[in-house]
C-alpha cells in the first residue's frame, strides 16, 4: 500500500466526520421550532434530524456504485458544497417547509459523507492501523457533533435561526478536503475483486438499523423531554447533546481497549449502553447530572457501535466492496433514523395512550436490550473471533 501523509489524512477523516455531525445541528433548537411553528406536528419536527436518511437512503447506495464512475474526493467536495448551501438556505425565508425541504436535501450530503468516510478508512489504512484510523473516524466525528450542537444551542438562544449559520462547516470541510485527501482515482473490479457483499455484512446491517432506531430518540426528544427547571432551556439541551456528542471522541480514542477486553461482543455491549442511558432518561428528566450520566452512556453506544461495525464490514468483503458496504450499512442506519419517530411514537401513543417522550425511552429502552440479546446470540454462534 502507497504510503500517505497521516495527518492529512486525518484531518480529511475529520472535515467528513463534521459534515456528518450537522446532522444533529438542530437538535438543540427543537423546542423553539415547535414554539414557532405550534400547527406543525411533532413527529414532523423531529424529522428535521431525521429527514436527511429520506435522500441518504438513495444517495448512499448510489455512491456505493459511482465510486466506479467518480472519484472518492470528487464525490466528498461536492457533498461538503452542499452541506453549505442547503443549511444556510432557510435563512433567506422564515418557512417550515423551506426548512424540512433543505434539511432533507442535506441527506445527499449526509449519505456520501457517511459511506465515503468508511470507504477512505479502508483505502488508506490496513491491519491495526485501520482500527486506530475507525477510532479517529469516530473520535472526529463526536467532536464534529459536538462543535455543531454545542454551537448551536448557544447561537440559537435568542433566535433560533442563528444556529444555521453553523453549516458554513460545510464549505469549511469542502476546502479541507481539496487539500488534504489523496486523489486515487476511480475504484476498479478485477477477476478476483468484485462489487459483491455476503451475508454476514447483511446481517450486521439488520442489526444498525435497530440500533438506531432506538438511538436516534436520544437526539430528537432530549430538548422536549426536560422537565422542571431544566424545561425548555436551549442551551441545557444543546450541552447534553453536546455530551453524548463529545464522549463519542472518547470511545474513539479508547476503541482498541475496549475491543480487544469485549472482542466481538463489543457492538452488543454498545447497544446495552444506550438502554441503561434511556432508564435514567425516564426516571430523571429533571435532575441535570443524571442527564449528563445518561448522555455519556447513550453517546458512547453510537460511538463504540458504528466503528466496530464499520471494521467489521470493510473486513468481510474485497476492498472494491468497501464503499458499497459502507452504503448498505448507512442506508440501514438512516432507515432507522427516518422510521423512528413514526414507530416510536405510534408504539408509545398505543402503549401508554399517548405519546411521550418518556413513553418513547421506555420503549427504546427494551428494544434496544431484546437487540442486544440478538446479536450476542448471532455473534456466540458466529465463527469470528
Amino acid at each position: 500500500m502507497k504510503q500517505y501523509n497521516k495527518f492529512r489524512l486525518y484531518l480529511a477523516i475529520a472535515a467528513i466526520s463534521f459534515m456528518q455531525g450537522l446532522q444533529f445541528s438542530v437538535s438543540p433548537v427543537l423546542g423553539q421550532i415547535q414554539e414557532h411553528y405550534p400547527d406543525v406536528n411533532v413527529s414532523l419536527v423531529q424529522m428535521l434530524i431525521t429527514a436527511p436518511g429520506l435522500f441518504s437512503l438513495v444517495v448512499a447506495l448510489i455512491s456505493g456504485w459511482l465510486v466506479l464512475k467518480i472519484t472518492k474526493k470528487q464525490l466528498l467536495v461536492f457533498a461538503g458544497f452542499v452541506a453549505g448551501v442547503t443549511g444556510l438556505l432557510p435563512l433567506l425565508y422564515d418557512s417550515f417547509p423551506l426548512l424540512l425541504v433543505s434539511r432533507t436535501v442535506y441527506g445527499i450530503s449526509l449519505g456520501i459523507a457517511t459511506t465515503m468516510n468508511m470507504a477512505v478508512v479502508a483505502e488508506f489504512f490496513e491491519g491495526e492501523a485501520r482500527v486506530k484510523a475507525m477510532g479517529i473516524q469516530a473520535a472526529s466525528v463526536g467532536a464534529g457533533m459536538v462543535v455543531t450542537t454545542v454551537c448551536a444551542g448557544f447561537l440559537g438562544r435568542g433566535d433560533f435561526r442563528n444556529s444555521y449559520f453553523i453549516n458554513l462547516i460545510g464549505f469549511v470541510s469542502m476546502i479541507v478536503l481539496i487539500t488534504c485527501l489523496p486523489e486515487t482515482g476511480v475504484a476498479k473490479e478485477t477477476k478476483t475483486e468484485k462489487i459483491r457483499l455476503n451475508g454476514k455484512v447483511l446481517i450486521m446491517d439488520l442489526f444498525a438499523l435497530l440500533e438506531n432506531v432506538f438511538l436516534i430518540t436520544y437526539t430528537t426528544n432530549i430538548a422536549m423531554h426536560l422537565s422542571g427547571a431544566l424545561a425548555g432551556n436551549s442551551s441545557v439541551s444543546g450541552t447534553l447533546t453536546g455530551i453524548f456528542s463529545g464522549v463519542q471522541i472518547l470511545a474513539g480514542i479508547l476503541l482498541g481497549l475496549i475491543t480487544a477486553k469485549l472482542k466481538k461482543y463489543t457492538p452488543a455491549a454498545a447497544m446495552l449502553s444506550f438502554s441503561a442511558g434511556a432508564v435514567l432518561l425516564t426516571l430523571f428528566p429533571g435532575n441535570y447530572a443524571l442527564l449528563m450520566v445518561s448522555s455519556v452512556l447513550c453517546g458512547m453506544s453510537q460511538g463504540v457501535f458504528i466503528p466496530t461495525a464499520s471494521t467489521y464490514l470493510s473486513n468481510h468483503v474485497a476492498p472494491v466492496a468497501t464503499a458499497l458496504a459502507a452504503a448498505t450499512m448507512t442506508t440501514a442506519m438512516n432507515a432507522g433514523q427516518l422510521l423512528s419517530p413514526v414507530l416510536l411514537n405510534t408504539a408509545a401513543a398505543q402503549v401508554f395512550g399517548k405519546t411521550t417522550t418518556t413513553g418513547v425511552y421506555i420503549i427504546s429502552a427494551i428494544g434496544m436490550t431484546i437487540s442486544a440479546g440478538a446479536m450476542i446470540a448471532w455473534q456466540h454462534f458466529s465463527k469470528d473471533e
